[in-house]
């Protein structure tokens, strides 16, 4: 008896297997997937003792195109730009027109004062600043052993 192990990545072949890896070359190529944009931008999130950061890489926008709202505890942000560009005169054989959009939601901690939120957009990158509560903010002080 014969063992043959298992590998859950390998495809069973019930056709020719030069055809399975045509498609698979199709659809699994690196070359595509590189030029193709990311529809979530990268997020790095940090705490400090006193507030919450909150940092979005959204470079080609601008703060205009930025839409933040919260509601209740979800921080939603989103972004829209359209790039309509008209150039009288020309004939396109080909235009690739610029569109981008995306929607991000956070559930914030009910530590957070909904008051102090501030958001500001330099160099690409979106940062939000949301204060805790004072009472949520950790305060340090000696305890002497008695």
């Amino acid at each position: 008896m014969t063992l043959v192990k298992f590998n859950p990545a390998q495809k069973p072949s019930f056709v020719n297997p030069w055809f399975n890896n045509v498609f698979e070359s199709v659809y699994n190529d690196e070359h595509l997937t590189d030029r193709m944009p990311s529809h979530v931008p990268a997020v790095n999130i940090a705490e400090t003792d006193a507030d919450f950061q909150i940092e979005l890489a959204a470079p080609g926008l601008k703060k205009e195109d930025f839409k933040i709202n919260l509601e209740k505890n979800v921080l939603i942000i989103s972004a829209e730009n359209k790039d309509e560009k008209t150039e009288e005169g020309k004939k396109f054989s080909k235009r690739e027109f610029g569109y981008a959009s995306f929607t991000r939601s956070f559930n914030l901690p009910e530590s957070i004062d909904h008051q102090k939120i501030d958001a500001a957009y330099f160099d690409g990158i979106l940062k939000l600043t949301i204060a805790k509560k004072e009472e949520a903010k950790l305060q340090s002080r000696a305890i002497a052993v008695a």
